[in-house]
């Protein structure tokens, strides 16, 4: 039976203070080993594991029998925007974030509402998205950051406020979208604002109490290791102190040996001349120690940023097998369009560099050191001061913020990515406002070119993690990419992204379509998979909106797509019939 909850019931249901199903009776709290070696009924995190694969060992549904997967309920949200959190499920419990500074805690098997926290923006509040990526969960709290700057603990059987926090300053220009990660007891989190002239930070919160324990920056000042790579005199010599590097998606963890993976962004402005030098950390992955937040080893997938190609997501910790031996590696699909290698060292974490490779147009690197990975460039791809350059690809780069799955049973890495799209711009020396505008490039000034006589853009690409050789992919002729991806035990891929509406399931090994089903609203968040009493559930979250819907409408003036995706969030979730 499928069961729906329109937005104006769930609105008066909030409005009430009522809930459909009462308070939690029973809640399993969540532990360190828990989350180190998560149930296959649950997903407790972001991508699953502390791994980052999106992956889950449930296999009821194959790929014999998943075009018999069905609808059994949804929920309305009762809000628009993109929604772009998974479904974080513990113990029968589901948790959805949405846009709005809300959480959602529904009965995962019959979408019944347990209990909804809304918080209201405080006056004169603006942020460039509200939208949110997630929750994390640690003991019998669920935490969510507000686009507000506020870290907020919740109660999982009750959803009142434990404690909060204030994690950045919005009335500076940062504002927060990023899942927390919760580690050994702490809760981290950092916010967005590298367009605002925010110089990027990671806090980390006792998961009790909400007292700040550390706080890591993503552009070392004067003294400290890495500040050699900014400059400290003449024009730009403050650049350090509002150049950008935020890192506002969740990390990866090393369980084996305790070091956390994290994501920098790119740099402010967007115009390397205005802060000459390589700029650590800067669209970089940074290795660090959880409980104290420092920086062990450092690996910048290109220096002095000038295309605003962030580096936010964290490498995939896969271990692959060399002369016999399993070795610890680090996998990546960048914004900047290059598929990496790394490995790190037992020892502390240190992260070296094995290859790369483009897989999307990329007319900007020269070449690639193979010892350092260090790249060259082709200057007349590089924008400058008074200097208008086009590159490829965009800022949305050959793979934006969705997630990459990878499957340990066939070895494969699933990429969702963008190609034949190229920008142009020119920068300006603009005033540092606090809250304001701080890119040195004008809005109305950026040009978007897509490739003359272009077959797609959008698509997936399956990958041999081994060989990072691709396997097969597909593609999007009417449609950009913006799902992440969600890989099975029995060799399935699930994913949305499309502005089609639609949620599907492919052959993981052959990329064969099997299934697909058409929602109310474009899908831009995460899949995840549960299971409850022997049941296997997927469930993804639909809400169209954000950088999605502006391409989009772009694409549509140039090039006749249709104009929009229904707005509207609405959690799905399927299963096959009984």
């Amino acid at each position: 039976m499928l069961k729906f909850a329109t937005a104006t019931a769930i609105a008066a249901l909030a409005l009430s203070g009522a809930a459909n199903a009462g308070p939690l009776e029973h809640y399993k709290p969540v532990t360190q080993e828990r989350m180190s070696n998560p149930e296959p009924e649950n997903w407790l995190m972001a991508k699953g594991n502390y791994a980052g694969w999106s992956y889950t060992a449930l296999d009821q549904i194959t790929a014999k029998n998943v075009k018999k997967l069905r609808p059994v309920w949804s929920f309305s949200t009762g809000v628009t925007s993109g929604h772009e959190a998974p479904a974080i499920v513990n113990d029968g419990v589901m948790f959805v974030a949405t846009p709005y500074n809300q959480v959602i805690a529904i009965k995962a098997a019959t979408g019944e509402q347990i209990w909804r926290y809304k918080r209201e923006f405080p006056e004169g509040f603006s942020a460039f998205h509200v939208t949110n990526r997630g929750v994390a969960l640690w003991g019998d709290k669920v935490y969510v950051g507000g686009a507000d700057c506020k870290l907020t603990a919740l109660d999982a059987k009750t959803g009142k406020v434990a404690w909060e926090s204030v994690v950045c300053d919005w009335q500076d220009g940062a504002y927060i979208t990023s899942a927390p990660v919760a580690v050994n007891g702490k809760v981290i989190i950092g916010p967005s604002g590298g367009e605002f002239g925010v110089r990027g930070f990671l806090k980390a919160f006792d998961a009790q109490t909400g007292k700040e324990v550390w706080t890591t920056y993503g552009i070392p000042a004067p003294g400290e290791p890495g500040s050699e790579t900014w400059p400290h005199e003449g024009q730009w010599k403050d650049a350090w102190k509002i150049g950008g590097a935020t890192m506002w998606m969740p990390g990866n963890y090393d369980v084996k040996n305790g070091v956390l993976y994290w994501g920098v962004g790119n740099g402010s402005p967007w115009v390397g001349d205005q802060r000459p030098g390589d700029n650590l950390y800067v669209a970089s992955t940074i290795a660090m120690d959880p409980d104290t937040g420092k920086i062990k080893s450092h690996f910048q997938y290109h220096w002095n940023d000038s295309w605003d190609w962030a580096a936010m997501n964290p490498p995939t910790l896969i271990d692959l097998e060399k002369n016999g031996v399993k070795q610890p590696n680090l996998i990546s699909a960048q914004r900047n369009g290059y598929l990496y290698r790394l490995n790190h060292a037992a020892d502390g974490g240190k992260i070296n560099f094995v290859d790369a490779r483009p897989f999307v147009k990329n007319n900007v690197f020269k070449s690639v050191d193979p010892k350092t990975g260090r790249p060259t460039y082709n200057e007349e791809a590089k924008p400058g001061t008074g200097k208008e350059r086009m590159y490829c690809p965009s800022i949305w780069g050959g793979k934006d913020w969705p997630y990459e799955a990878y499957n340990p049973k066939t070895g494969i890495l699933y990429v969702p990515f963008n190609d034949n799209h190229c920008m142009a711009y020119g920068g300006k020396v603009q005033e540092r406002v606090p809250g304001q505008w701080y890119a040195g490039v004008e809005p109305q000034d950026i040009k978007i070119t897509i490739e003359e006589g272009f077959k797609f853009i959008g698509g997936i690409q399956a990958v041999d993690a081994a060989s990072t050789k691709e396997v097969w992919r597909t593609t999007y002729p009417g449609s950009w990419n913006w799902g992440s991806i969600m890989t099975t035990s029995t060799g399935l891929i699930f994913a949305g992204g499309t502005n089609d509406r639609m949620f599907r399931a492919y052959d993981g090994k052959s990329g064969d379509l099997l299934w697909e089903f058409k929602t109310n609203s474009g899908i831009i968040s995460p899949p995840t998979s549960f299971s409850v009493d022997g049941k296997q559930y997927i469930a993804v979250v639909s809400g169209w909106g954000v950088d999605a819907a502006w391409v989009q409408n772009l694409m549509a003036d140039r090039y006749g797509w249709e104009k929009d995706s229904p707005q509207g969030g609405t959690v799905w979730v399927f299963a096959l019939d009984d």
